[in-house]
């Protein structure tokens, strides 16, 4: 016979049933959640992974010699044939980024050093860059995704709307996997917007003022932070330059103290509200701009917590871009690692405009029906997108590039001997196998403006020696000085007079011994200039050299050098052909 059920016991067992309905619900909800960010991480990282190996032109030197030459070097020693600029002789930089990459070089180095393979070895070192930079912009995108869940509502259209632009923002299909400082930067700015603690601003408990022992503890640990990182990055330096030193005093003492940032080019105040923002975010430009606006008023579409955080991150914008005008010397990737605020930002402006969507973009219960507005405007926005990215990534100035990997398989067709990557002599010679009983050849000449190609991370082999024209700024001439306004580099000096610069200072005539090139590498706009110092009347008549192009390429459709306008182009001397 059962025993008689208490009042009420009834109903207490149908409300744990309920509770138990719920958590399983709960985690239903969890595990779909968590399946879904699985599945986005590995979509995010096989777009961008696709990306890397898309872009495949030249944007600007500092993507090269900030990172991948001080890089080269650390794991290949100072006879590697890495180019250091003075940057790096004056401490100015931070050693922990090249590190990264020089950490990855030392993985494929390692792996292949068993296998007499040099060719496959410089292929794969050539990827690893591309490969790191990969898992950064990924994590980019992802965080930035993240956070954009935190604070418009996990799976919202808002949130996703923030993943979609990330990946179809030119600029950043353009740059992202480049081995910027400033993409590095981005990532890590994603980052700590997604693990800033947000819930702090505007929360029932903070009004009541529970939170703030948790506040104290963040703060605590913050601070500790911030010293293990000081500490660590002070002990790289230390390693890397052999004394103490502090890039960031170093970098305010040449570029502010000295000016010499004006050296690399100055804009107007306006110059990141007139061009860097439309550039930076393209077809979002309007969204962004209306959001910054807006976001004063964020009250009354969001909760507190997400209405203040949208402010805060607002402040970072106008601050971030009013401090940066009042630099003479601007460029846009200087204020890339905002492009996680601004897509943020402005995701619900974009929500509303081509969905049916309010503007909170908040998730309710049940959810609405998404139905698209103004398709076509929409199609068009996406479509220009990707035809500046594809643009930018595939044809626009790939030639600098291109021209890398001419002069690299050249070098092994010619000198298969010596394509090992050990400390390479300054007197090594052309061994008898080679059938040349000389010095070592100048196998490429580059008469360009500084700095417009890549240099060992892509030229690899330490015997592939190579020279090209330098822009050291005028480190001890003071700023607004006579010094410095007659000051020239060598690029200057050799486009003010080609023909008569080559005969004083590449081949001049009293030298004792010319170190003639196999190849000299330019824009077509030298190619008349330095015909005429190897016709018959000019100065480099004795050389006895008729030049035969052997490789050119185009380098897009515009420029902002008049100097590398046209075709690159390689020109063989034929010096070397006996």
């Amino acid at each position: 016979m059962s025993p008689k059920k208490a009042p009420g016991q009834k109903a207490l067992g149908a409300k744990e049933k309920d509770g138990e309905a719920r958590n399983s619900q709960d985690k239903d909800v969890k595990s779909l959640i968590a399946e879904q960010a699985r599945e986005a991480l590995s979509v995010i990282f096989a777009v961008r992974l696709v990306n890397s190996l898309c872009v495949r032109t030249f944007f600007q030197p500092d993507e090269y010699f900030q990172v991948l030459e001080p890089a080269w070097e650390l794991l290949y020693g100072d006879n590697s044939g890495a180019w250091l600029t003075w940057e790096w002789r004056h401490a100015l930089r931070s050693s922990i980024h090249p590190t990264i990459f020089a950490f990855g070089y030392f993985v494929v180095d390692s792996f292949w050093a068993s296998y007499r393979v040099p060719t496959v070895k410089a292929k794969w070192l050539l990827m690893a860059p591309k490969v790191l930079q990969t898992i950064f912009a990924a994590s980019s995108d992802w965080y930035t995704w993240k956070l954009a869940e935190k604070l418009y509502g996990p799976s919202s259209a808002a949130a996703w709307s923030v993943l979609l632009m990330a990946l179809l923002n030119p600029w950043q299909w353009y740059t992202a996997t480049r081995t910027f400082s400033n993409c590095l930067e981005t990532t890590l700015t994603a980052m700590a917007l997604y693990y800033w603690p947000w819930e702090l601003l505007g929360t029932e408990a903070d009004e009541k003022g529970e939170s703030r022992g948790s506040s104290v503890l963040f703060s605590t640990s913050g601070q500790v932070n911030r010293c293990v990182a000081l500490g660590v990055s002070l002990a790289c330096d230390r390693q890397y330059f052999g004394g103490w030193k502090f890039p960031p005093f170093a970098w305010l003492h040449f570029n502010v103290t000295k000016d010499l940032a004006i050296f690399y080019g100055q804009n107007d105040w306006h110059y990141y509200l007139s061009q860097g923002i439309p550039l930076l975010c393209t077809t979002m430009t309007p969204f962004v701009l209306q959001a910054l606006v807006r976001s004063l008023d964020a009250e009354s579409s969001y909760p507190v917590t997400t209405s203040n955080a949208l402010k805060a991150l607002t402040f970072i914008v106008v601050t971030t871009i009013s401090a940066l005008s009042l630099v003479s010397h601007k460029e846009i990737r200087f204020i890339q690692p905002l492009l996680p605020a601004l897509h943020i930002l402005a995701a619900p402006y974009i929500v509303s405009f081509f969905t049916s969507l309010s503007t909170s973009g908040a998730v309710t219960c049940p959810r609405p029906p998404l139905s698209w507005r103004r398709k076509p405007l929409l199609a068009i926005a996406v479509l220009i997108n990707v035809v500046i990215g594809g643009y930018l990534s595939w044809f626009h100035a790939a030639a600098p590039v291109q021209v890398m990997s001419f002069l690299r398989e050249e070098f092994e067709r010619i000198h298969p001997n010596y394509l090992n990557f050990g400390r390479a002599s300054p007197n090594i010679t052309i061994s008898a196998e080679d059938g040349l009983d000389q010095p070592q050849e100048l196998f490429a000449l580059f008469l360009m403006p500084c700095h417009s190609t890549p240099w060992r991370s892509h030229l690899i082999y330490p015997a592939l020696s190579a020279r090209a024209l330098t822009c050291e700024p005028p480190l001890d001439t003071a700023p607004n000085s006579p010094e410095r306004a007659a000051y020239q580099d060598e690029t200057r000096k050799f486009y003010a007079d080609p023909t008569n610069y080559l005969a004083r200072n590449i081949w001049p005539r009293n030298a004792p011994g010319e170190h003639m090139a196999r190849y000299i590498v330019g824009f077509e706009g030298i190619e008349i200039p330095l015909r005429m110092y190897f016709d018959s009347d000019g100065p480099g008549a004795r050389h006895r050299i008729e030049l035969r192009e052997v490789w050119s390429a185009w380098n897009g459709l515009f420029t902002d050098d008049e100097r590398k306008s046209g075709r690159l182009v390689v020109w063989e001397t034929g010096f070397y052909d006996d």
